[in-house]
């Protein structure tokens, strides 16, 4: 008798366990539509984009132009500038912590300055990498200030500073700070419709404008984050 309960029970089973299935099965299939919708859609307004190569060529612009940075945290932008004339706006992701700038390391900020481009990798996990002079004399003079690096760590940032050298991370503000695209992700990140900061507080683009901007760009090329 108690065999025949337990067959029953088993049997009581199977329609609300095949109904759990059901509604996985389905919020699966949701989600996955919903994500195809936002990437199909973000393809779409990619489309619209007008390669840098076009625009510099419409404008009577030049590759040896001098050309600047300008990035705007609040408006999830970077601007390029020939002098003083703007060339392209690209949209832009930044470090997760996007309330305050960057004071010290890991706070997963972006850091707000005047910056300069002090190396170039074109090796990069995330494609390319434009190194910026962070942190630069007044981020270490106001780390100085307000105790959060020593008198030695100012002095080795500084001396890195003076000699044209990308300064050391090895300091409580941290380092490695620049301009990248966004490597194996660059797909599925590339063509989101909105703005995903997902940075350590960096500036991220994608692989494809990170190389329209590495077409124009050198070691000095001058950026300003505000």
């Amino acid at each position: 008798m108690e065999k025949d309960t337990d067959t029953f029970t088993e049997k009581s089973n199977l329609p609300e366990n095949f109904n759990l299935f059901k509604n996985f099965l389905f919020t699966i299939v949701t989600i996955t539509f919903f994500l195809f919708c936002v990437i199909l859609y973000g393809m779409i307004l990619n489309l619209r984009d007008v390669p840098l190569k076009v625009l510099l060529i419409n404008s009577g612009k030049k590759n040896s132009d001098n050309f600047n940075i300008i990035i705007d945290r609040k408006l999830f932008s970077l601007y390029l500038y020939s002098d003083t004339t703007l060339v392209k706006k690209y949209r832009a992701s930044f470090g997760r912590n996007l309330i305050n700038k960057k004071k010290f390391k890991e706070d997963g900020a972006t850091p707000v300055g005047v910056y300069y481009i002090c190396e170039i990798d074109t090796n990069h996990k995330y494609n390319k990498f434009f190194k910026l002079n962070y942190p630069n004399e007044s981020d270490a003079v106001d780390a100085l200030r307000n105790g959060l690096i020593n008198q030695r760590e100012f002095d080795s940032i500084m001396n890195d500073l003076t000699v044209g050298d990308c300064p050391t991370d090895k300091s409580n503000l941290g380092g490695n700070i620049g301009i990248h695209g966004i490597g194996r992700f660059n797909f599925f990140l590339s063509n989101l419709p909105f703005v995903f900061n997902w940075t350590d507080g960096s500036i991220a683009l994608s692989d494809e404008h990170i190389n329209e901007i590495y077409s124009v760009i050198s070691k000095g090329t001058k950026v300003v984050i505000k």
